[in-house]
């Protein structure tokens, strides 16, 4: 039986690296949320590229830009009682507060997917990680942009390590949703975070 808080209103807020997880964690999340009986949204950074912000490049400026209005889509989605689940890379500190200053400090929850760079480049199936070593993209993060870990996150998952189902676990009791017998819902289409990389 799940159980959980009354109105557990929040953004859960994935950031890392590209392979690292999130998209994969934030698809279980997302599942566990709705068969919970709760209302939420998933925020994903390529699917918010291809139409909220299609307009926009990879400049910092860009992302800057990208990471805001996500942000002020979900404080918008909150205060209609939604939970969002927001899954991007959003590479810098400045931006993320920038993104927790929008939605407000209690209801964002910073989540740092923690994979390390060696890992999600050998995940990589579109083959970015690749491109990006030969040039061919420039401005690619963890390769020739940096990436700013969260310096205290909510959570800190590493899912070299971290099963789906523990990391989901470890996500949804920040806001107050606990499954006694730790047993969540595979996604409908089950998979390795290797085979799902954000």
């Amino acid at each position: 039986m799940l159980d959980v808080l009354p109105n557990p209103v929040a953004t859960l807020w994935l950031t890392g690296l590209s392979g690292a997880g999130k998209t994969t964690l934030a698809h279980s999340v997302r599942e566990t949320l709705q068969q919970a009986g709760l209302v939420c949204c998933l925020l994903d950074g390529d699917t918010v590229r291809t139409g909220l912000c299609r307009d926009l490049g990879f400049s910092p400026q860009d992302r800057r830009e990208n990471i805001r209005r996500v942000a002020e889509v979900a404080r918008l989605m909150n205060e209609t009682g939604v939970v969002v689940i927001a899954s991007l890379i959003s590479p810098l500190r400045a931006d993320r507060a920038a993104a927790q200053a929008i939605i407000g400090a209690t209801q964002f929850h910073e989540i740092h997917i923690a994979t390390p760079l060696a890992v999600c480049e050998q995940r990589d199936p579109k083959g970015l990680y690749r491109k990006a070593r030969s040039g061919e993209i420039p401005d690619f993060t963890g390769i020739s942009a940096p990436y700013e870990a969260p310096a205290s996150p909510a959570l800190c998952i590493d899912t070299t390590h971290t099963p789906i189902a523990d990391a989901v676990r470890q996500i949804v009791s920040l806001i107050g949703l606990t499954q006694p017998d730790r047993r969540y819902p595979a996604p409908s289409n089950p998979g390795s975070y290797a085979l799902q990389p954000r």
